[in-house]
């Protein structure tokens, strides 16, 4: 389903930040949004700004020379109900990530918004794995197509935005799909990601970093985050 007023993103879904020659794996970024709003988004809005310093700290620990990195562009500012508007930005992106570098595997990190869209997207071919930042999961989000994927899960334990306990609940429910899905808490953690913000892009990087290279790259997260029962805090 498309939005209203639906036109294609000026320059296309999908914003190229790391362009190997020949790309073996990707990594798509994903900022947050607005529950309903359907103005233009820009790339000069508070939720995208945010993503920047993930955009650095994921290219830093990038774990090969051959990996793309590249962000979304969304049309419009808001998810917008049924409309899901970041979600058809995310599988045109992901179409036109294919056309540049191939059906190559790819990780998806989303915040807010953005982890919701990539949690929808997870289902696409190329998709290995999904990191969602303190996502906004409603209690109904569905996660049959985390099935073959590893889900990652960080979030802030004092978020008053979104909900860490729909979030836990979510991971909870994906256990009996994806192949693996694990969960911590940011202690002090706020939505904004700003309160102890070096963990968060840490954290984050370290973590695709496995997920690209799990040979090479140990998992930041302890194994308690995988397990059943309370979520742990980092």
């Amino acid at each position: 389903m498309t939005g209203p007023g639906r036109q294609p993103a000026p320059g296309g879904a999908l914003v190229p930040l790391l362009l190997p020659k020949r790309p073996r794996a990707a990594v798509l970024v994903l900022h947050g949004g607005r529950a309903n709003d359907t103005g233009p988004a820009r790339p000069w809005h508070p939720a995208a700004l945010r993503m920047r310093p993930f955009h650095r700290a994921i290219r830093a620990r990038l774990p090969h020379e051959d990996v793309l990195l590249a962000a979304v562009r969304y049309r419009l500012r808001g998810w917008n109900g049924a409309h899901a508007d970041p979600v058809p930005d995310t599988l045109e992106a992901l179409a036109a990530l294919a056309g540049l570098a191939g059906p190559v595997p790819t990780v998806l990190v989303g915040h807010s918004m953005g982890g919701r869209a990539v949690l929808r997207a997870a289902g696409h071919p190329q998709v290995r794995a999904v990191v969602a930042l303190a996502p906004w999961w409603p209690a109904d989000e569905p996660v049959h197509q985390t099935t073959g994927r590893h889900l990652v899960v960080l979030h802030g334990e004092r978020d008053r935005v979104t909900s860490p306990a729909d979030s836990a609940a979510c991971v909870r429910r994906a256990r009996g799909t994806a192949d693996r899905a694990a969960m911590a808490l940011v202690g002090d953690g706020d939505h904004a990601m700003l309160r102890r913000y070096r963990l968060w892009h840490g954290t984050t990087a370290a973590v695709v970093a496995h997920l690209l290279d799990p040979a090479g790259h140990p998992d930041p997260l302890p194994p308690r985050c995988y397990a059943s029962g309370s979520v742990p805090v980092l």
